[in-house]
């Protein structure tokens, strides 16, 4: 049986994802990201699982630590975003005066933290407030938070998707230390890679010609400056196709030509998500 690491306390989205992907596995929290990735890299017998990006709010802010670390990707994940209001057995929504979530829950539910005068406090995790609410024991507290930590620390459901859009997700990575590609078949894949560029004019025009000379579709390409630079960047980039399709191959021949640093992150099947 393996191990998965995520960030947060259980009951967190993380967990959530992480009971999706492997329900057997041992789930086991980390209080940070950097945590999650040094535990990886010394136990090959384990599994990272990390939000990337949310649909609504965008990047997360963990690609230094893929940089650094440079774990295989074994897979992405959509997790769908719902948000509850959680409060204490028996708390109804006029009790409520303040609310504690993460900073991204609570803007995704401005719209009925407004319309309901809460106060909101940033907290460092979403199942962490709820934690906090189900030991305060004070009425007026409430937390936004999943479905499961309502479970987890004995709190009731006051309201259940209270996020200002629906259909809202979250792309996790599920990573490790040790390399592991499908073979190449007739399904969807996703090559994901990051690369450094020589420092010269035009670089970044000139190392992405291949992709369009060969037909190969970008689905993402964001540039990050390397720690503790301004004039240091390096790019993370997925594409659509396996890296041992030829068209895929020639286009990363060419973009290796331009580059200082290049490194394969893994290769995986495409979450059937997409497709909608």
């Amino acid at each position: 049986m393996g191990k998965i690491y995520f960030q947060g306390t259980f009951g967190a989205y993380s967990h959530l994802a992480a009971l999706s992907i492997d329900k057997k596995a041992e789930i086991i929290p980390c209080k940070t990201f950097d945590e999650c990735f040094v535990k990886a890299s010394k136990d090959t017998d384990s599994k990272i699982i990390i939000p990337e990006s949310n649909r609504i709010t965008g990047n997360i802010g963990i690609e230094y630590l893929i940089f650094e670390y440079r774990l295989n990707i074994y897979s992405e994940y959509f997790q769908k975003i719902e948000h509850n209001l959680l409060g204490l057995r028996g708390a109804k929504i006029s009790d409520i005066k303040d609310v504690y979530s993460h900073g991204q829950a609570l803007s995704q539910c401005s719209n009925f933290i407004k319309s309901n005068n809460l106060t909101e406090h940033v907290r460092a995790d979403t199942a962490g407030s709820a934690e906090m609410v189900s030991k305060d024991k004070d009425k007026t507290k409430a937390a936004i938070a999943s479905s499961l930590s309502a479970k987890t620390y004995d709190l009731e459901i006051i309201q259940k998707n209270i996020e200002n859009e629906k259909g809202n997700l979250t792309r996790f990575l599920v990573m490790g230390k040790n390399v592991f590609q499908p073979e190449f078949g007739n399904k969807k894949y996703i090559t994901s890679f990051l690369f450094k560029l020589k420092s010269k004019p035009a670089a970044l025009y000139q190392s992405l010609g291949g992709f369009a000379i060969n037909g190969v579709n970008l689905t993402k390409l964001q540039s990050y400056p390397e720690k503790n630079s301004f004039d240091s960047f390096f790019f993370l980039c997925d594409l659509d196709g396996h890296i041992e399709d030829k068209k895929v191959q020639k286009s990363l021949e060419e973009l290796g030509l331009h580059c200082q640093d290049f490194h394969v992150l893994g290769v995986f099947e495409a979450d059937k998500l997409r497709e909608k």
